[in-house]
């Protein structure tokens, strides 16, 4: 009998787009052979929908055309199996009901990457790929991440944050970076990815700018100084925090001063449709020295495991030509495409990578099935309020 997978993508997410395109193309490379896959749309208000038309790409074109004929579930735990429930539930003939072994979320962003989504499927009592709560929160919170890899003596570029009660006071917020960190520095949004909201400021007027955008997005904001001479060096990594090996390097190229929105999704899709991060141009293997690989790709699995990763994330590095240090950038914990492009090139193809983190997950799951999370006790046969309004005794 085949595990029933969910593939899960969409979400209210400002990256929801780009979700859908990693989530599609992780459907056709299923091993259709072990897994039946049920794609599972989820909308930007986060309501999911099965069909006949969710796992097709050009059904997107008319998304409302696309939510008529198919149907919208929910999920629920019963008896311990989660199924996905037509909704609303039918008052007469029989409801849509379809029994799911396993959720394999394929979401970019914030409310979907970023723990809130890993924590409602942990809830739901349903096993899913990648990466738990904390890490998927961890990695999608940029100042918390460099935090927790500073501590194991991971290079990082050290940043400030600022809140919106900063930003009530922007004039004194833009003195203290000119004061703190002078320009060029590089603005983002505290937890988002796919470089929404990310930008250079060289002068006050670009750092009102970028500050501006950025709290549009979050309300939290990053800022540190921005590598004038700047190389980036990618490389993902497998496994779990115990056990884990990295891909082949790559060099991802650019237009501007940082990889762009529009150079990741946009930029080479004009000729075929968007195929999301591996539509980036690119250089693969990057061309750097064996040791500097090496030197990359051991710092990509000890910042992986120190994150307590699951499944498959893409770490971003940055190279400053100036001196050669080398810095963490950040990690994509459901990176775009899943960075198969990158897997590929080291003897592990598309579908045996999906095959290894469903295998990853069920490992998990079976490490989590032998931890007490609940003992038996008595203590609600001796815990008294003292009357309506005394405190408790216990």
């Amino acid at each position: 009998m085949k595990t029933r997978v969910a593939m899960m993508f969409g979400g209210k997410s400002v990256e929801h787009e780009v979700s859908v395109i990693s989530g599609i193309q992780a459907i056709l490379s299923m091993d259709t052979d072990k897994y039946e896959v049920i794609p599972v749309y989820m909308t930007k208000k986060n309501e999911m929908y099965i069909g006949d038309d969710i796992g097709n790409i050009e059904a997107y074109k008319d998304i409302n055309g696309l939510l008529g004929r198919s149907q919208r579930v929910i999920m629920i735990n019963e008896n311990g199996r989660v199924k996905l429930m037509g909704f609303p539930l039918k008052k007469f003939g029989k409801n849509t009901e379809v029994e799911i072994d396993i959720a394999f979320p394929v979401v970019h962003g914030t409310n979907v990457e970023d723990g809130a989504f890993q924590g409602y499927l942990k809830t739901m009592g349903i096993p899913f790929v990648g990466c738990d709560v904390t890490a998927s929160a961890i990695g999608m919170d940029k100042y918390i991440m460099k935090a927790v890899l500073k501590e194991g003596n991971v290079p990082v570029l050290d940043a400030k944050l600022y809140t919106l009660a900063h930003y009530r006071e922007v004039n004194s917020l833009l003195d203290d970076v000119e004061n703190s960190i002078g320009y060029p520095v590089i603005v983002k949004p505290v937890n988002l990815g796919s470089s929404v909201g990310i930008s250079v400021a060289k002068n006050r007027t670009e750092l009102t700018v970028s500050i501006d955008d950025a709290f549009r997005y979050a309300t939290k904001v990053l800022v540190e100084h921005a590598i004038t001479n700047l190389r980036e060096i990618n490389c993902s990594v497998l496994g779990d925090e115990n056990d884990a090996i990295a891909s082949e390097c790559e060099e991802p190229l650019h237009t501007e001063d940082i990889l762009s929105y529009e150079d990741k999704y946009v930029s080479n899709s004009k000729s075929g449709g968007s195929k999301g991060m591996a539509s980036v141009s690119r250089k693969i293997p990057a061309e750097i020295s064996s040791e500097f690989r090496e030197e990359i790709r051991e710092m990509a699995v000890k910042s992986f495991k120190l994150l307590g990763c699951n499944g498959v994330a893409r770490i971003d590095f940055m190279i400053d030509e100036d001196n050669g240090k080398l810095y963490f950038n950040e990690i994509n914990t459901i990176p775009g495409s899943l960075a198969f492009y990158l897997w590929e090139p080291v003897g592990v193809p598309y579908k045996e990578l999906l095959t290894r983190m469903i295998e990853l997950c069920l490992k998990r799951a079976r490490t989590e099935d032998g931890l007490t999370f609940t003992f038996d006790t008595n203590i609600l046969n001796s815990a008294s309020f003292g009357g309506s309004k005394g405190g408790a005794k216990l």
